[in-house]
């Protein structure tokens, strides 16, 4: 079965680069990158296909048992566009080809020096070089740079308004994981692939590692009071993500906030901001508020205003 889906995918993606990505390609005189081409189409595919999973799978659930009722959803429409940018586009792929070759010449460098490049793959021949274990070890090491890129964004004045348009949304979702300013997301995504380079990670591990974390993450966003009973301990519930969001909570205090893991909430009790109250907060930003409890800012409503405010508020941090 798992054969008859992949010649399926296969079969799909190769006719539509044929009937849709080639054609502009030649037409535009930009043949030499049809073989870019080719993996960006593998990579809105399978972006489609997430979108469609989280949709059928997470919305259904969110208005069964939502943790807050709100009385309409109008507010997340612009997080569905930031979904559709992000899941169907290819910024992740995109920034990790183009590092790759830094990082192919500084590894050229090295070995003529004596040095070898580290690569996980051989940490424990017979152990680590088997594809499941890689793969977990890979994103084990990825969760835990995301949770101190997570922490930067918090605890540095400037990436904090950027990362201020993630928080800003007050009726929190599924859709509401890719809500992020464009700058923020480059910035994050740069990180992670250099480090996924430098650990030995293969475009099309990448490519899987940022296509599970994502589903989890979305997971994490849902509207549902969910804590994962025990196993709460070992993978970030929406609740304990919830907690992240919350107004007063999820960005104050001496951490400039909590709960900052991605998957694996092992990062939090490890260093010390693990929270896992289970009361249902409003989610947001505290300055949102109307006055005297806040400022009533103003984050935007469209994906352009965000945006633009964001660039704003990063070139006058209010922090």
């Amino acid at each position: 079965m798992i054969d008859a889906l992949s010649d399926a995918f296969t079969a799909v993606q190769a006719w539509l680069f044929e009937q849709a990505v080639q054609p502009v390609l030649y037409a535009t005189g930009q043949m030499r990158y049809q073989e870019q081409g080719y993996v960006a189409t593998e990579w809105f595919l399978l972006g489609a296909i997430q979108v469609i999973v989280l949709f059928l799978v997470l919305r259904p659930i969110e208005a069964l048992a939502p943790a807050e009722r709100w009385p309409d959803r109008r507010a997340t429409r612009v997080d569905v566009l930031y979904t559709l940018l992000n899941r169907l586009g290819i910024i992740p792929l995109v920034i990790f080809l183009l590092v790759s070759p830094l990082f192919d010449a500084l590894a050229a460098q090295l070995r003529s020096f004596g040095f070898t490049p580290f690569n996980l793959d051989a940490l424990w021949p017979g152990v680590t070089d088997v594809p499941l274990v890689t793969f977990v070890l890979y994103l084990v090491a990825l969760d835990f740079v995301d949770y101190w890129v997570h922490r930067g964004q918090h605890a540095v004045r400037w990436w904090w308004e950027l990362h201020a348009v993630h928080h800003s949304q007050r009726q929190m979702s599924f859709w509401t994981d890719d809500r992020n300013h464009l700058l923020d997301a480059v910035l994050r995504d740069v990180i992670k692939a250099s480090v996924a380079l430098a650990i030995g990670a293969e475009p099309a591990q990448f490519v899987m590692l940022i296509i599970v974390t994502r589903m989890l993450q979305s997971l994490e966003h849902a509207n549902v009071a969910w804590t994962f009973g025990p196993a709460g301990r070992l993978l970030v519930s929406p609740v304990f993500h919830r907690r992240h969001h919350s107004i007063g909570v999820g960005h104050e205090g001496r951490f400039h906030g909590c709960n900052f893991a991605v998957l694996f909430p092992a990062w939090d009790m490890l260093f010390g901001t693990a929270d896992y109250g289970r009361t249902i907060e409003p989610t947001g930003i505290r300055d949102q508020l109307p006055q005297p409890a806040g400022q009533e800012r103003d984050y935007g409503r469209g994906f352009w205003a965000q945006q633009w405010l964001g660039l704003q508020r990063m070139l006058n941090p209010a922090r």
